[in-house]
């Protein structure tokens, strides 16, 4: 089992900037995909961001709306998965999820994820 625990999340006002973590423990994968996705109410459940770990080296992935914006990051010491996000806006707003996988194919698929943290919100005023 994987346990993973967002943090980070809050209110900012547009433009500004914050950025989430997802501390995992448990079960260890030499090879893994790390995502971010969020939901906004009444919406589905969307891809945000993946990083693709094989051997020593990673591969960030971005949903279209967040590249430039967006940075997914990882402190391999501390088993923690980061999401910079810069220049928010209010319709960045919903519950962000980690979410893990063993898997490495289909990085923008939720189904595609076994491990999930609980959720964090971010709120973004105009």
């Amino acid at each position: 089992q994987v346990q993973l625990v967002e943090s980070g999340g809050g209110l900012v006002q547009a433009g500004g900037s914050l950025r989430l973590s997802c501390a995992a423990s448990g079960r260890t994968f030499s090879s893994y995909k790390t995502g971010w996705f969020r939901q906004a109410p009444g919406k589905e459940r969307e891809f945000v961001a993946a990083i693709v770990w094989i051997g020593g080296g990673g591969r960030p992935y971005y949903r279209d709306s967040g590249k430039g914006r967006f940075t997914i990051s990882r402190d391999k010491a501390k088993n923690t998965v980061y999401l910079q996000m810069n220049s928010l806006k209010p319709e960045d707003t919903a519950v962000y999820y980690c979410a893990a996988d063993s898997s490495l194919r289909l990085v923008d698929t939720p189904d595609e994820y076994a491990y999930w943290g609980q959720g964090i919100q971010v709120t973004v005023s105009s």
